[in-house]
């Protein structure tokens, strides 16, 4: 009976600890996958953060390569056009938007990913430690039941002993054969078998009323407390996976301010666009100052031989009239497509038909200045003071120009002044360096103010004569005693610049080999051979410089008074005579013609 119930006693303590140990097992491979969980979640938010890092990177990328770059055309119209500034606004805000993904990114890796990362490192040293302090009580439960064990195994061999001595004792007392002393010996080893198995079960006793003890302090005690540690652990991981899931949503919120203020410069650029303003921009940066061409007057060349002999006889007149005038070959340059004529009376003419030839077989370039014109356009050609510019766009890259110099000249004077105040300071206190070492950068900035200063007057006499020679109407001079009266007192100009343009670009006198014009290899004269002294038909004033280099034409100098010989007859080219030796074509629109009463006025091509 008694060996039944301690069969019954093990087989429970079997089961109980099996379960049990089950438990463990099945709690260690839970809190096992929940570091697993947390470490997923952390190189979820990792990668989230390295994507942020990228697009942000592209974005970057994005405004910066449609940034204009500094001090490129390109820069100065985002600086004119209000669609350019919004579009250039609409990139710093898209650069502002870009470093709000950067903050998302930041805050994610310092308020999610490198906290989770430690907290991981600390729970798996807090669950090592808990399944630690569970093996340890389950080791110690073990041994305990494994001493009760033995000592149950003990007394029972203890009982078995005891009870084969008391028969054996038994068995000897009742046989007649054996001896009184065999009897006795037989009699106190029974009863030393019976007081060892008393010891035994005293001890038996002892260690399972040990075991009961500790069992109960096991189950009850050591083994909820650790699973309640566990379940303690396991709720702070839980919970603090769920901050981090509301830390990752309210990165993103915290942004949203500032991501919709970037919206709004964004929206607020756009709607500055002032599509009426930027059109009135267009034409304050293309107009040219020009005035619209005239009329075109009719060519009558039915009456060609009846002017011709008018004039013939006009100058008959007024060689007789005037002695005193030489009436030989006139020297001047002819224009450079007119042929040797044939006869003195056919060289007005030759001279027409050949210009007229010559604008019929050019539609596009209806005269010389405007094929020097396109062709300076086409090979870019352009000088220091912007003489191939319009005149309101000449007069606005000075001013520019005048401007920047003055700009320079003020650093270069800040320079000067903290080179002086540095060497006032070197005399006073020699110990801090040598006075003298200051002058020769003294010397180099006062040479560099005085080459900028030299070039900034430069420049403002040129913007001063393009702003004194912008399209003025003039009363027309008198007759031929102003004339001769304005001729003594116009001062020799040596400074007039060559390749100088008219107000209406038709023509310049470029040197450069780019913008020379090749023509069509013609003949023509150097002189008028044979052809009497043409007539005066009327006056005019040179309103600019003209170098006349090319073959037929005049050099003229501004403000000079010449006779008109031969009107414009639509090529552009005016016919006039310094005296009786010098006579030749100068742009009509360099000079403004008076014509006598049978004169047509003056005329502005453009």
């Amino acid at each position: 009976m008694v060996v039944f119930r301690q069969e019954m006693v093990e087989e429970r303590m079997g089961d109980c600890w099996s379960r049990t140990k089950d438990q463990f097992d099945n709690l260690e491979k839970h809190t096992q996958w929940g570091i697993e969980f947390v470490e997923r979640y952390t190189k979820f938010v990792k990668e989230r953060s390295e994507i942020e890092l990228s697009y942000a990177k592209q974005i970057r990328n994005l405004s910066k390569k449609y940034q204009p770059k500094k001090n490129s055309k390109e820069e100065e119209e985002n600086n004119k056009y209000s669609a350019c500034r919004a579009f250039l606004s609409t990139l710093n805000e898209l650069n502002d938007y870009a470093g709000q993904h950067e903050v998302i990114a930041e805050n994610l890796t310092s308020q999610i990913i490198s906290e989770l990362t430690r907290y991981i490192q600390e729970l798996k040293a807090e669950r090592k430690s808990h399944f630690h302090d569970g093996r340890k009580a389950q080791q110690h439960i073990e041994n305990s039941w494994k001493q009760l064990e033995s000592s149950k195994r003990r007394f029972e061999r203890e009982c078995k002993e005891a009870d084969r001595a008391q028969q054996y004792f038994e068995k000897m007392d009742s046989d007649i054969n054996v001896t009184k002393a065999d009897v006795e010996k037989a009699r106190q080893q029974a009863q030393m078998r019976h007081q060892i198995a008393a010891d035994s079960k005293t001890e038996y006793a002892s260690y399972l009323q040990k075991f009961n003890q500790e069992q109960n302090d096991h189950y009850h005690t050591l083994i909820p407390h650790i699973f309640q540690k566990i379940q303690e652990m396991e709720e702070r991981r839980i919970e603090r996976v769920g901050e981090s899931m509301k830390t990752f949503a309210e990165v993103d919120r915290q942004v949203l301010p500032i991501v919709g203020k970037c919206l709004d410069g964004m929206t607020k650029g756009a709607e500055s666009i002032e599509p009426k303003h930027d059109s009135s921009q267009v034409v304050e940066s293309y107009k040219s100052g020009f005035e619209p061409p005239g009329d075109v007057e009719f060519e009558d060349y039915s009456q060609a031989m009846k002017r011709t002999a008018s004039e013939c006889s006009l100058s008959n007149s007024r060689a007789e009239s005037k002695p005193d005038k030489p009436t030989g070959k006139s020297k001047g340059k002819l224009w450079p497509f007119m042929k040797k004529s044939k006869s003195p009376k056919q060289h007005k003419e030759a001279l027409t038909l050949r210009l007229n030839d010559f604008m019929a077989s050019k539609p596009k370039m209806h005269c010389f200045r405007s094929l020097k014109r396109g062709l300076s356009l086409k090979l870019g050609a352009g000088s220091e003071d912007f003489s191939h510019l319009p005149p309101e766009q000449r007069r606005k890259k000075l001013q520019a120009k005048v401007d920047d110099i003055n700009k320079d000249i003020e650093k270069e004077m800040d320079k000067k002044d903290a080179l002086i105040k540095m060497k006032d300071v070197y005399v006073k206190n020699p110990h801090m360096g040598d006075p003298s070492s200051v002058d020769p950068r003294l010397a180099e900035t006062g040479q560099n103010i005085e080459k900028l200063q030299l070039e900034a007057q430069k420049f403002e006499g040129w913007l001063a004569e393009v702003e004194g020679r912008m399209p003025v109407k003039s009363e027309p001079p008198q007759r031929q005693s102003v004339l001769y009266e304005t001729q003594n007192s116009v001062p020799s100009n040596d400074n007039c610049a060559q390749d100088r343009e008219s107000p209406d670009g038709s023509y310049t006198e470029e040197q450069s080999s780019e913008a020379q014009i090749k023509v069509p290899n013609v003949e023509f004269d150097d002189e008028f051979d044979d052809e009497e002294t043409l007539p005066t038909i009327g006056t005019c004033k040179a309103l600019y410089c003209f170098e006349g280099n090319n073959e037929g034409t005049i050099s003229v100098m501004e403000g000079e008074l010449l006779y008109v010989i031969e009107e414009d007859k639509g090529d552009g080219w005016t016919r006039v005579r310094r005296n009786e030796e010098e006579e030749g074509y100068v742009p009509t629109s360099y000079v403004e013609v008076f014509l006598d009463t049978n004169g047509k006025g003056a005329m502005t091509y453009i």
